[in-house]
């Protein structure tokens, strides 16, 4: 297996599978089922370390982990000009900028 191996993880139920299926985010291409999660991170791992090294084999880029990546608080995101109209709106009526509107709601989303 990889040292140092940093990659995001994670274990799902795959009902359509009957199995536990291991993901990497880096790799999405890549998965690995069994009947239980530690052994399909365990499956997932060591098939994401045979990539890894046979990418670096082959002179060939290696996804950075995204626990590795600095992020500045900062992405554009574009919408239709109709819900741009209705958050712009929205947020004039509550007094605060489309950005604070913008980054409270995806707060409440993902929480």
């Amino acid at each position: 297996m990889l040292q140092n191996d940093h990659y995001t993880y994670r274990v799902t139920w795959s009902e359509e599978d009957g199995e536990y299926v291991g993901l990497c985010a880096e790799f999405p291409s890549l998965s690995w089922l069994a009947s239980e999660p530690e052994a399909a991170l365990h499956g997932l791992r060591q098939v994401v370390s045979d990539v890894v090294a046979d990418l670096q084999a082959n002179g060939e880029s290696v996804p950075e982990p995204l626990a590795a990546k600095k992020y500045s608080g900062r992405f554009m995101v574009r919408v239709p000009p109709e819900l741009h109209r209705r958050l712009a709106l929205e947020a004039a009526e509550s007094g605060v900028s489309l950005n604070r509107l913008a980054a409270d709601k995806l707060s409440r989303a993902h929480s």
